[in-house]
């Protein structure tokens, strides 16, 4: 219990950084991790058992050493975020995954027409499988048999805030939560910061600026943002909550009802809340999946758009492919 500046009793409760974190089962070890270390002590006493007799007991004891230091590695270790058994399940999933992927919906053996058929035994390429199937207009993304929509939305600093303002915060947070009856996530990640082509536009208006005063100031903060982001890395913080419909629910619409409903409710917590349309849809899971590499001059196609290639550009990419 803790009190405010006010005299207000504000009642504060703790949260654990990583909800989603696996219960702790028996010493410090998840389910899975006893599972692999009762496996691997199984084997381990039945080679004790039958090699005994037939191999020296020191060569068995050191061979028992090495695996459970291997076992050992595999229970407590960590690679990217993830533990080591399941790293290493990943791995050899993508190593026996096909590398040449194609956007042709057809069987693996069907190329597009602009792919230059592989000579020899070189493997062809094989479908590539997207989660969104579809973006339409408005932004409801079809994701299988289900639909989908997302709200960008900013932060909120509660340091900021008193102890009541922050309680009433965080209530209004819950209860939007408690009120979710479908699939929701929250995304939170770091894009970068093109200051680079902002130092340009402050440039280049600086000439038009009615008085010198003005003029100098502008070019002054333009060398600011070119020489910041020759020498740092810039990141912005960006939050999407992607909302979807229930299994089996119906409604054409229904997932963007769900984030327009989101957007209400996260600006009565002074969150500035947006639904995206398509091209916003588009942009948003284009720099989630490639979040470092500029975007293309012109922008991007739509989803439904045809994409069409003249005779002369068909020629040069044969040539290339040859």
């Amino acid at each position: 219990m803790i009190t405010n500046e006010g005299g207000d009793a504000v009642d504060r409760a703790r949260m654990p950084a990583d909800v989603d974190a696996p219960d702790k089962v028996a010493y410090g070890l998840t389910w899975r991790q006893l599972a692999i270390v009762a496996v691997a002590g199984t084997l381990f006493y039945a080679a004790w058992n039958g090699l005994r007799t037939i191999v020296a007991p020191q060569a068995v004891i050191v061979a028992g050493v090495v695996v459970g230091g291997v076992v050992v590695g595999l229970v407590l270790g960590r690679r990217d975020g993830l533990p080591m058994d399941v790293w290493l399940l990943h791995a050899i999933v993508h190593s026996r995954s096909p590398k040449a992927l194609s956007s042709n919906g057809g069987s693996p053996t069907g190329v597009p027409e602009w792919v230059q058929p592989p000579a020899g035994r070189s493997p062809l390429p094989a479908p590539l499988r997207l989660p969104a199937d579809a973006i339409d207009a408005d932004g409801e993304i079809t994701v299988g048999g289900a639909r989908a929509a997302i709200v960008a939305a900013t932060t909120v600093n509660l340091t900021l805030r008193t102890a009541a303002e922050q309680t009433a915060l965080i209530e209004g947070f819950g209860r939007w939560l408690n009120s979710l009856s479908a699939p929701t996530q929250v995304v939170v990640s770091a894009q970068p910061v093109d200051l680079a082509s902002h130092a340009r536009t402050v440039a280049d208006a600086a000439g038009g600026q009615p008085h010198p005063a003005l003029e100098a100031a502008c070019a002054d903060h333009a060398a600011f943002l070119a020489d910041l982001a020759a020498h740092r890395d810039p990141l912005r913080r960006q939050v999407l909550v992607v909302t979807r419909t229930a299994p089996g629910e119906q409604g054409s619409h229904t997932a963007r009802r769900r984030a327009d409903d989101t957007v209400r409710a996260l600006s009565g917590l002074g969150v500035t809340a947006r639904t995206l349309d398509g091209a916003a849809a588009t942009a948003a899971l284009t720099a989630a999946a490639d979040p470092y590499r500029p975007p293309r001059a012109g922008g991007l196609a739509a989803p439904d758009a045809v994409i069409t290639v003249t005779a002369h550009r068909r020629d040069e990419l044969t040539r290339r492919t040859l």
